[in-house]
């Protein structure tokens, strides 16, 4: 199973705020089989006392270290939201990545993401993708193997 493949990809999303958003992205992982539904509740229980805002225009929701049982395999999901949504103290966010990861995986993954969508080309190509397989394109382009 790969972490990020085209069923984890919600491209033009509209959300009303950002716990529909994060909703989604967890929705995303529980459709894939990474998390247990649970994971999703705890995504929205982290977000509630620490933002996953991390500028911009880009949101990493996780679940907290207590949800860790409820996660069955390392998986990534991505929601593009053109109209973006207030996650906090006017941090609009265009871009929420779902993650959940076994083990430490998050480390990189968190590393790599951020990496990627700290460059102003690819996050305007990420923003600007049609289809899921290329927003898959541009982040597998960056991903450390």
């Amino acid at each position: 199973m790969s972490i990020l493949s085209t069923d984890k990809v919600k491209l033009n999303a509209v959300v009303k705020d950002k716990e529909e958003a994060i909703r989604i992205a967890g929705q995303l992982l529980v459709n894939a089989g990474h998390v247990d539904p649970s994971y999703v509740d705890s995504m929205l229980e982290r977000e509630s006392s620490l933002s996953t805002f991390m500028g911009g225009g880009l949101a990493i929701p996780h679940g907290t270290a207590e949800a860790k049982g409820s996660i069955k395999s390392t998986g990534l999901s991505i929601v593009q939201l053109p109209e973006g949504v207030d996650f906090g103290e006017g941090n609009i966010a265009h871009l929420v990545i779902g993650i959940a990861a076994v083990g430490d995986d998050h480390l990189d993954i968190l590393t790599n993401v951020a990496m990627i969508c700290s460059d102003d080309d690819n996050m305007e190509q990420i923003l600007k993708a049609a289809t899921p397989e290329q927003m898959i394109q541009i982040f597998e382009s960056g991903m450390e193997e």
